[in-house]
């Protein structure tokens, strides 16, 4: 195998081939998500499937195709995982954070945010703001991954992600600890500058093509629009964070 390519795979997070992998679960690596080749039925990718789902990764099945594009090494022997950066907490854990330091929780919901960019430039928002944490999906979203570490430029050591398997869900549980949902939506019926963003806050920032679930915005107690002037109507995710993550910290200040 060439080093250079060994060397560029693991700066990535990737872990490619069957030993590697099942080295890493044992170590107790962090793993964010595991790709395993699709109709394989081979009894070791049974078991790397397992100790994986009991480690608390996301198992996905990835053809052939997908997997060799992946690969920097071109030896996945039908198994590539992604390495997290650092461990995930507990929503319960970013709270806590927030009652530590005597401060109203400002957390940033990421609904099923998937470029990885993205993420890194919303946590590296996040922590320039003060947020007590992010969370993301288990699933269909982004994870802390090496490129999102990399876009972050080391916010990830510093701002708790805490990962669930369902966002609506995660938004009646901050409701009854008294924590106010703030949807983004170009349609939202309450203008940014009239939201109120003092109190304890969720930011909900949705995907990248079609926003946050139906499900979602549901459970939003407000619909947040952000005041367009040109001729486009929508804004980056990520930049869609920062506007206001940072009108709540103008709030907070006066």
């Amino acid at each position: 195998m060439d080093e250079r390519k060994q060397m560029n795979a693991e700066a990535d997070g990737l872990i490619e081939g069957r030993n590697a992998v099942i080295e890493a679960l044992r170590a107790g690596v962090t793993i964010d998500k595991i790709y395993l080749q699709k109709g394989e039925t081979d009894k070791t990718l049974g078991h790397i499937a397992s100790k994986a789902r009991a480690a608390g990764a996301v198992v996905v099945e990835a053809d052939r195709r997908k997997l060799d594009a992946m690969s920097r090494t071109h030896t996945h022997q039908g198994v590539i995982a992604l390495a997290a950066v650092r461990e995930y907490v507990s929503v319960e854990d970013i709270l806590q954070v927030a009652r530590d330091k005597n401060e109203k929780p400002l957390l940033v919901v990421c609904d099923e945010l998937s470029d990885p960019h993205n993420l890194g430039a919303v946590i590296r928002t996040a922590e320039c703001a003060g947020a007590h944490g992010v969370i993301i999906p288990k699933r269909r979203s982004a994870g802390l991954t090496a490129v999102v570490a990399k876009t972050s430029a080391g916010a990830v050591a510093h701002v708790p992600v805490a990962r669930v398997p369902n966002i609506p869900s995660l938004l009646e549980e901050l409701k009854k600890e008294g924590v106010w949902v703030f949807g983004t939506a170009a349609d939202g019926s309450t203008s940014l500058y009239n939201a109120d963003l003092k109190g304890p806050a969720a930011i909900i920032i949705g995907s990248e093509g079609s926003g946050m679930s139906r499900l979602t915005s549901e459970r939003c107690d407000f619909l947040v629009s952000i005041p367009m002037r040109g001729k486009l109507n929508s804004l980056n995710a990520s930049a869609a964070a920062a506007i206001l993550l940072y009108e709540a910290v103008r709030q907070r200040l006066t």
